[in-house]
């Protein structure tokens, strides 16, 4: 689970409730909350392939619940692999395939075992990472969109109970209903979009570049083993990937 996520969105739900003096009876709308969300909805529908849509939750859950993959754990499984593939050969690395959890170095490492062409390996790999990144950006796209229809669609509940405020002047009692959808269409259509969309969007941009990040020393790592460089030397390679904290965090080997 993604603490920050979990406890930024309940910082700003405990701060709006203070905000509101936990009174939210009259901050809630049945009209306002379907020009906002129900529009908002329909928007995403007409922007997007039905079978798209309905992975929305999905996509949604991964701000909360992803985790971010262990750059440490990467780079000193790939010297180990290194280390072994010089004193025993490639072959010797397939009985630690099965033992693999990340299936995309599990499926690398596989294919030099096999005896693939670098070049071969390395298209393979690319492909891979290139989809992971394209499906990866549909959802950011998709929550990019939810935070831009929000505000619009806010704002078209305000244009709505303005017009119907004005058209029933002569009515006091209807003022106050019609003035309520233009101004909460406005927060829902604002909270939607600051409180859940663009948070989102912004997580998944930020995993998926994490993501990427550790599949390309992944695919560095492994042609390095096939090439039969030396293990420091491809750690320091996968070491050139990470930042100068992150460099330091990497666990030294045994003896070092």
């Amino acid at each position: 689970m993604d603490i920050a996520t979990v406890i930024g969105f309940v910082a700003i739900l405990m701060l709006m409730l203070i905000g509101m003096g936990f009174n939210l009876g009259p901050f809630v709308d049945v009209q306002s909350a379907a020009i906002v969300v129900g529009g908002t909805g329909g928007a995403l529908l007409m922007s997007y392939p039905l079978p798209v849509i309905l992975k929305i939750g999905g996509i949604m859950k991964n701000a909360f619940f992803n985790s971010l993959p262990d750059t440490g754990i990467v780079i000193t499984t790939l010297v180990s692999f290194s280390e072994k593939a010089r004193r025993e050969g490639l072959l010797a690395l397939e009985a630690d395939v099965e033992s693999l959890e990340d299936e995309f170095m599990k499926k690398g490492i596989q294919l030099i075992v096999d005896g693939t062409d670098p070049e071969l390996v390395k298209s393979i790999l690319d492909t891979e990472v290139s989809f992971v990144d394209e499906r990866h950006t549909v959802g950011k796209g998709m929550m990019d969109t939810g935070a831009s229809l929000g505000p619009a669609f806010g704002m078209l509940g305000t244009l709505i109970g303005l017009i119907l405020m004005l058209g029933n002047l002569s009515d006091p009692g209807s003022l106050g209903p019609s003035m309520a959808i233009a101004l909460i269409t406005t927060l829902y259509g604002s909270f939607i979009a600051n409180v859940v969309f663009t948070p989102i969007a912004n997580k998944l941009g930020y995993y998926n570049s994490r993501e990427v990040l550790s599949k390309q020393m992944v695919i560095e790592g492994i042609l390095s083993i096939q090439a039969g460089d030396n293990p420091k030397v491809l750690e320091e390679k996968l070491k050139s990937f990470l930042s100068g904290s992150e460099r330091g965090a990497v666990a030294p080997k045994e003896g070092e």
